[in-house]
């Protein structure tokens, strides 16, 4: 027998390529996208504060003014509040119905590739800010040798009953998520909570799902996110308690399904380790986020005083951040200086008394823990140069106006299914949930009159077609995620399709259903 034939055969692997590699070229896709998508706009209507008035900018860049009066929104059919306009409800231009103009071709340049890397960089610095404050806290609290002791402390306590961890996480993040919209600001509790999962036997898969599938499924169904069903709402001229109720019941079902969904997939993982999705990867993931135990050496592993305190001020950033995102309207840079005035007060701690680190040695851990993050942060830059291409080149509207013309004429249900899908891809376009109701609303709410069914149901399909979008779409969250905890984008693929299809399907039967029973 030859002896060329009794040799095994290789196995041909196809390796998805990484977070930076693959915006890459999504970024020179979209430059080519706006040399073959016809340019165009709609009118943009917006609140001018200093001179009280109403600005209307037509698709040439000419602007208006007109008074701030309902009866002027009504002739420019606009069925929004003026209230909503004054109150500063709505901020981001809003896009006029039956405006839209063909406009001279913008095709981007080769040179657009790396301006719109830059300037998305330089759109999202206070996002960045936000990561690297974080991480340089992060490495600080490390460096105090109060995150293994507290781990070792914790897991003992936890021994045996290790999923109710990951489930009291996930309830936290889906109503943090469905009352006010935490998103980039949920990638704050991985290196509290990967360290812990790590411990009880999960791996990274368990580490996303419970903390961004769990927050974004609350987003996803979201009863009063001011950043999404309020804002879209309030541009569909509706007030956002229609439809609440239907809402509320959607987001207890899938909230059931994604833990339902989690605990299945972790007792997996706990009885074998080799069924984990990312099992390929799980040596450099617990090298990255593993709190390795001290041994013998106690001095080290004792639980202190200090440590303690340490340990309770690092926590105490996560509910403080939640409370002043929810009732003090606090952002990103206001986020970041709360979590660097806890990082001095622990690098306080840390330098100081028997075995401080010294000046030194916490600034060097703050450096160390920022660093380790800039990966992180330019994601998200980078994610934001293809929607500026996008936005420059002027397509995004032209892509809104072939979608309303796609759904003229529809009976209800096969309406509202084909809104379903419409906000499904625009999501890949405008991944941002204020962003796409701002464009998106004003034109898509008044077709529902048409078919005679209530603008609410618009809103909900929006919501549903959109996040079931943003799981998969590298534009969105998900890279930033999974560049943070240095996972294959193809291993959270294989994990997150069959929540996308829930939402899709359990999302489409229940907008059915409202259209039926209306």
């Amino acid at each position: 027998m030859d002896a060329q034939a009794q040799r095994p055969k290789k196995r041909v692997r196809l390796k998805m390529p990484g977070a930076f590699t693959i915006l890459f070229v999504l970024t020179i896709v979209a430059v080519i996208a706006t040399w073959l998508v016809p340019a165009g706009s709609y009118s943009k209507l917006s609140y001018n504060q200093e001179h009280a008035a109403l600005q209307v900018t037509d698709p040439h860049g000419k602007s208006r003014t007109v008074p701030s009066t309902q009866r002027e929104l009504d002739q420019l059919g606009v069925k929004i509040n003026i209230k909503e306009f004054t109150s500063g409800g709505i901020t981001a231009p809003v896009s006029i119905p039956n405006t839209y103009e063909r406009l001279k071709q913008k095709p981007a340049s080769i040179l657009a590739v790396p301006n719109s890397m830059v300037s998305g960089t330089i759109e999202a610095v206070d996002i960045m800010v936000f990561i690297l404050v974080l991480g340089g806290l992060i490495g600080v609290v490390k460096a105090s040798g109060a995150f293994e002791s507290g781990l070792l402390a914790l897991t003992k306590k936890t021994k045996g009953h290790e999923f109710l961890l990951i489930f009291f996480v996930s309830i936290l993040m889906v109503l943090g998520g469905t009352l006010c919209g935490i998103e980039e600001e949920a990638v704050a509790f991985y290196p509290i909570l990967v360290p812990i999962f790590i411990a009880m036997g999960y791996d990274s898969i368990v580490s996303v799902g419970a903390i961004f599938l769990a927050s974004s499924i609350g987003t996803c169904f979201s009863t009063i996110n001011p950043f999404s069903v309020v804002i879209a709402s309030n541009a569909a001229g509706i007030n956002f308690t229609q439809g609440l109720m239907e809402r509320v019941i959607g987001c207890i079902v899938a909230a059931a399904f994604v833990i339902a969904y989690l605990h299945w997939y972790s007792k997996k993982v706990k009885a074998d380790p080799k069924f984990s999705y990312s099992y390929d990867d799980r040596e450099e993931f617990n090298g990255m986020w593993e709190i390795a135990a001290t041994g013998s050496d106690t001095g080290k592993s004792q639980f202190t005083i200090r440590k303690k305190i340490i340990l309770i001020l690092f926590v105490i950033t996560f509910p403080l951040m939640v409370w002043g995102v929810m009732s003090q309207g606090w952002w990103f840079p206001t986020m970041a200086a709360s979590f660097l005035s806890f990082a001095i007060l622990i690098m306080f701690l840390t330098a100081t008394g028997q075995n401080g680190l010294g000046e030194t040695g916490v600034v060097n851990a703050f450096v160390s823990g920022a660093s380790s993050l800039v990966g992180v942060s330019l994601i998200i830059g980078l994610a934001r140069g293809i929607n500026l291409v996008l936005n420059n080149g002027k397509i995004s509207d032209t892509l809104l106006q072939v979608s309303s013309n796609l759904v003229a004429n529809m009976n209800g249900p096969m309406f509202i299914i084909m809104m379903l899908i419409i906000f499904f891809f625009l999501g890949f376009v405008v991944p941002s949930s204020s962003g796409l109701a701002v464009l998106a609303m004003p034109i898509m709410a008044p077709l529902a009159d048409t078919v005679h069914i209530p603008r609410y149901v618009v809103v909900t399909a929006y919501q549903f077609g959109q996040y079931a979008m943003l799981f998969l779409a590298p534009t969105g969250l998900v890279m930033a995620t999974l560049q943070m905890l240095n996972m294959r984008y193809s291993h959270w693929l294989r994990f997150v399709w069959p929540v996308v299809v829930f939402v899709l399907v359990f999302g489409g039967g229940l907008l059915v259903a409202e259209v039926l029973l209306n």
